[in-house]
């Protein structure tokens, strides 16, 4: 058996220049150079982009340079490797006045506190605390408001958060106090659990860590680097492979491009990366956490653009943002808050003349604009974009670029899958995917070309598709790009094998009837704005309503009766059915985001409900007074089953109304397109029409009785008819079916059938809507 390897047993040291200083540990090799990725960044002309490298030698460091053009310099002599002293001076690019560095040794850590913690890929790539609390009282209160005992001034924190509790035998436990949010303790939901020294509970964007008598912060700001490795998708029992060992080094405030030709696995990668579709083997690692493993918690952390506006186009661009704020932000935050986050947001994306307007006014950019600001509300560290400068002119796919170079400038890592080549030159580093998911290459734009062996990206493209027998992968692997950005450029260890399998999906978000309130406003703002569909929703009843008053005239006869009754319910179904037809398909792209961000899906459907259906059943109100108001009914006797002839008709058209509305729902959920629903509303306005009993005897039809039970109209028809008698106005075959009977069980017995359907219709409509959600949230 092998030995294992002695732990590198050299000392921290602290690398200080005139732009800040860095702490180095044992470990891990440290880049200096003018490359935005390198450890330490030195903008001078001088330095070299990979200017030099500094690594642990088990008891000491050394320092190298990687063939600088200008050199390195220790103590005024250039050096090619230099065995590090504390207190020495060294310069790069000129021994007299290059930027200069200076090496000391780390500071102790205090006494009693440990320099690192048990799980230290839970507090992100073994950084130092960002603070340190001392646990002088034996519970300690967590929270936004500023009487807590340890204050996180952070929006995802809940006012009252969370309290480390100490308990009898010494020991603490960590006690959720009802976040929005959650509580977590190493990367796993808890409402209430023991914590041993050396766990890590994580609140909002903040990991803490019990050392003894101390509590140490580490605070995610936004810079964290992210390691892909050996990330495999296959569909179809494995023998589809659409990722194939994808293996890449994100580093902090990088902009990363990936392209590719159509069906190189791009849109399954940014899947995989965002943690929607986890990949079946390999791992990714969110600043030293394992993703996968630790959704629940860094879910919140991660942004995505989809390729599709996630917005309501009829909402103004201030409006869209206070109401996904009011989604994503504690129950308990206060307006002013949200407000203030809200503005901060669009002065940061330069939105502040275009907040009034309404987002289907803005230009493409404009709009990709707003769809980033919504992203950036909860302030991600980790930002992906699916396809952002889709349809734009050049002039706009060089804005929205510049624009994300800005993004990753301020903090962030951010990741955009493009089809577009015009500004590649923007981003850091390049990935490129070959046909079959393998990476053909990674590392600077600039260089992707050349190492393709091509003068335009055209001409590279066209070989992906022409070269078929080509080993894209094998090539890159065996080059020095490989070796210098992926297999010595990652600063995580690796972590080999599968992934794990049945991911949780995070918790649903507390406050259900906090949000069912804001998406009940949301929607309702919406269609406000929505002159089309209140021109249509005002007009259809009484229209219906009045060709149904002209055919029965001023009374139900033997003539006028069933033609006035059948108008009622069609114009019952046309009414519900066309208010929810488009209600779903049209906005699959704001719901697949929003669920994707913890929004439950039954709080979405029962705005739905909610809204469209005191919308549709005032109109039903409307269409059966304009058309009965005032006509003598000639019920039996002047009295319906129950209560008055016209209330029961009225009640009866509304359920009927409201059923049409849930089965229109259900054709919404079903369709892909939102251009088929027209024909598909005409169909099922024929079906009631054909089904309901009125044109065809069904009662003793073997198939169609049957086929009749899922009709509403059927249903509705058949109260309508023992409201009235109709048995006895217009005797005949139609009439004695059963159903339309004038008896209390008939007539109750219809409603609740209507009441039937519309509860199989919303179970069917949750159904389909659990399709579209990401995988780890089915």
């Amino acid at each position: 058996m092998a030995e294992r390897p002695a732990a590198p047993t050299a000392p921290e040291i602290v690398l200080e220049t005139d732009t800040g200083s860095t702490v180095m540990s044992p470990g891990q090799d440290y880049h200096v150079g003018r490359d935005p990725l390198s450890d330490v960044v030195l903008d001078d002309t001088r330095v070299s982009w990979h200017h030099a490298v500094l690594r642990c030698a088990h008891d000491h460091w050394t320092l190298a340079d990687e063939h600088s053009t200008n050199g390195t310099y220790a103590d005024g002599v250039r050096i090619e490797q230099w065995e590090v002293r504390p207190g020495s001076e060294v310069r790069f690019g000129n021994p007299t006045d290059g930027p200069r560095a200076l090496l000391a040794g780390a500071p102790a850590p205090a006494p009693g506190r440990p320099s690192s913690v048990s799980l230290p890929e839970h507090t992100g790539t073994f950084r130092r605390p960002t603070s340190v609390h001392p646990l002088s009282a034996r519970t300690v209160r967590i929270g936004r408001a500023p009487d807590n005992d340890l204050v996180v001034p952070d929006l995802l924190v809940s006012r009252r958060h969370a309290e480390l509790r100490g308990l009898p035998d010494g020991g603490h436990e960590i006690a959720d106090l009802g976040s929005h949010n959650g509580t977590y303790l190493n990367g796993r939901p808890v409402d209430r659990a023991p914590v041993r020294t050396g766990d890590v509970i994580g609140i909002g964007h903040s990991a803490f860590c019990l050392a003894g008598d101390e509590l140490q912060e580490y605070v995610d700001t936004g810079e964290v680097s992210l390691d892909v490795q050996d990330l495999t998708v296959t569909v179809d029992g494995g023998r589809k492979v659409l990722l194939d060992h994808v293996s890449f080094p994100v580093g902090e405030k990088c902009l990363l491009a990936v392209v590719g030709p159509s069906g190189a696995g791009k849109s399954t990668l940014l899947n995989a990366l965002t943690g929607q579709r986890p990949a079946d083997r390999g791992t990714v690692l969110y600043d030293g956490r394992d993703l996968y493993r630790d959704y629940a918690e860094l879910r919140r952390r991660i942004a995505l653009v989809p390729q599709d506006d996630i917005l309501h186009p009829q909402l103004t661009v201030r409006a869209a943002l206070t109401y996904a704020a009011e989604l994503r932000f504690p129950q308990d935050t206060a307006r002013e808050e949200r407000r203030a986050r809200v503005a901060e947001v669009i002065r940061e994306l330069g939105l502040e003349q275009r907040a009034g307007q309404p987002v289907h006014s803005l230009s493409g950019g404009q709009r990709k604009r707003v769809n980033v600001a919504l992203e950036l509300l909860t302030k991600p560290s980790l930002l992906f974009l699916d396809e952002p400068t889709s349809g734009l002119d050049p002039g706009m796919d060089r804005s929205v670029m510049n624009m994300l170079r800005g993004l990753a400038d301020d903090g962030r890592t951010v990741i955009v899958v493009t089809h577009s080549v015009l500004s590649l030159g923007v981003c850091d580093r390049l990935l490129v995917l070959a046909p079959g998911g393998t990476v053909a290459y990674y590392g600077p734009p600039g260089d992707a070309l050349a190492f393709f062996g091509y003068e335009q990206w055209p001409e590279a493209f066209e070989a992906f598709d022409r070269d078929t027998g080509r080993d894209w992968a094998r090539e890159y692997r065996e080059s020095p790009f490989h070796r210098h950005y992926v297999a010595e450029a990652g600063t995580q260890p690796h972590h080999p094998g599968p992934a794990p399998v049945g991911h949780a999906p995070p918790p649903p978000p507390r406050g259900w009837g906090a949000q069912l309130a804001t998406l009940v406003r949301r929607y309702t703002a919406v269609l406000s704005a929505d002159r089309t569909f209140l021109v249509i929703m005002v007009a259809l009843p009484f229209v219906m309503g009045a060709m149904a008053r002209a055919l029965a005239g001023s009374a139900l006869t033997r003539d006028t009766a069933m033609n006035a009754l059948l108008i009622l319910c069609v114009g019952a179904v046309l009414t519900g059915a066309a208010n929810a037809v488009r209600e779903l398909v049209k906005e699959r792209g704001v719901y697949q985001r929003e669920r994707a961000i913890g929004l439950p899906r039954s709080a979405y459907l029962m705005s739905k409900v909610v809204v469209l259906g005191t919308v549709t059943v005032a109109q039903a109100v409307v269409l059966t007074l304009v058309a009965l108001l005032g006509v003598d009914l000639n019920a039996p006797g002047g009295k319906g089953v129950l209560l008055p002839p016209l209330a029961e008709i009225t009640l009866t058209v509304a359920l009927l109304a409201f059923t049409a509305m849930m089965l229109g729902l259900l054709v919404s959920a079903l369709v892909r397109k939102e251009e088929v629903t027209m024909p598909l509303l005409v169909l099922v306005a024929i079906v009631q029409v054909v089904f309901c009993g009125a044109l065809l005897p069904l009662d003793g039809v073997p198939g169609l009785q049957q086929l009749s039970w899922l009709v509403p109209s059927r249903w509705a028809l058949g109260a309508l008819a023992g409201t009235v008698g109709l048995a006895r106005t217009v005797p005949g075959r139609l009439t004695a079916d059963p159903l339309f009977r004038h008896a209390t069980g008939v007539w109750l017995l219809d409603l609740a059938m209507l009441l039937v359907l519309s509860a199989l219709y919303g179970l069917a409509v949750a159904r389909l809507l659990r399709r579209h959600e990401p995988a780890v949230m089915r």
